[in-house]
């Protein structure tokens, strides 16, 4: 049994079954044991290999994207330029060096990372030396001023509830402890739950749907501050457009997991409900994108031109590895079809680079 489960069950012990949520808050980023706060796991050597991390195209694109949207609204300066969930750097570091080449883009640009982790904020020190970068426990302290951000596998590690349908209403999957002491799921007694009214109309018995309080929570804020002040928001993630059955995975050394066998040893993430966050955003007032594949919008944004002009550069193994890259990023059945981009932006401004407006909005 990990530190944590002790503390689980001590917890569980004295205050009853725990929702889900707390149980990936604690997971991930409690402090002493949360997985996220000791550890950097990214890269071969992690638990897992984020896009970023597969090639340097795929930051030098979505900074490059973010770039349009900063001229295409005017180029407003002073700006904040930011990410969530930020990992090594390596995707800032990349937009940072393509975006070099937009006349006054980085000079205007003031560079904001949203992170709780200690470890992964001192990787992302090194990877951003020099760049005056000013760091964030939560979005809501970013800069009241035209903000152009990018989300890379960010709301894929919020916190979720996940309800059960027994007639017309929910019962929410709990953890408690077995006799052992261990870990285990159960279910709260059934009850109406008004965030899942809706859903009614498209489960049937026994169906399990999920929810991220915290989505809205800092998605619609962030809506609110583009709305008003100018900027983009960029969402790149797993998941599909309505959330239906159970999506919680854990990945330890590149492998899944079961989610309850050693909390805080184990990275968990969920499918993003991209309707939910499409709704987060038009709730604080700004225009949203239709949903798009990732393989989809990195063609559009040049992916293969890029691909081929490093190409002619490369022999051999690095040949390979880098025409692999572009494979594994684009292709369906990889993360071409699994990983979708939906974006927001002001009323009345140009669509971001590579996606379309939603079909009823289409002339």
């Amino acid at each position: 049994m990990t530190p944590l489960a002790r503390h689980l069950a001590e917890r569980i012990r004295a205050t009853g079954p725990m929702p889900l949520s707390d149980y990936m808050a604690e997971a991930l980023m409690h402090p002493t044991h949360g997985y996220y706060a000791t550890r950097d796991p990214f890269g071969a050597g992690g638990d897992f290999i984020t896009a970023p991390e597969i090639t340097q195209m795929f930051g030098e694109l979505v900074g490059l994207c973010l770039a349009q949207a900063w001229l295409d609204q005017g180029s407003p300066a002073p700006f904040t330029l930011a990410e969530l969930g930020p990992g090594r750097g390596t995707l800032m570091a990349d937009a940072w060096r393509a975006t070099a080449r937009v006349p006054g883009f980085n000079a205007a640009a003031r560079l904001h990372l949203v992170e709780q982790s200690p470890t992964l904020r001192a990787r992302q020190r090194d990877a951003l030396a020099g760049l005056g970068v000013t760091w964030h426990d939560d979005p809501a302290s970013l800069p009241d001023a035209p903000l152009f951000l990018i989300a890379n596998e960010f709301f894929d590690a919020l916190p979720i509830r996940q309800f059960v349908r027994q007639g017309a209403g929910w019962a929410e999957r709990q953890l408690g402890l077995s006799p052992e002491g261990s870990l285990i799921w159960g279910l709260s007694p059934a009850g109406p739950v008004t965030a899942l009214d809706h859903r009614l109309a498209d489960t049937a018995e026994g169906g399990l749907v999920e929810l991220c309080p915290a989505l809205p929570a800092i998605a619609t804020p962030l809506a609110a501050t583009i709305a008003r002040r100018g900027g983009v928001a960029v969402a790149i993630d797993y998941g599909h457009w309505r959330s239906l059955g159970d999506t919680l995975q854990a990945v330890a050394a590149h492998r899944a997991a079961d989610p309850l066998a050693a909390p805080g040893e184990a990275d968990l993430t969920a499918h993003v409900d991209f309707e939910a966050l499409a709704r987060a955003f038009a709730a604080g007032g700004a225009a949203v994108t239709a949903m798009e594949r990732q393989g989809t919008w990195l063609l559009r944004l040049g992916l293969a031109e890029r691909t081929e002009r490093l190409a002619a550069r490369l022999a051999g193994p690095a040949l390979a590895n880098h025409r692999a890259a572009f494979t594994r990023l684009t292709a369906p059945g990889q993360m071409g079809d699994l990983f979708k981009v939906i974006a927001c932006h002001p009323p009345g401004t140009a669509v971001p680079a590579g996606l379309t407006r939603p079909p009823e909005h289409r002339a």
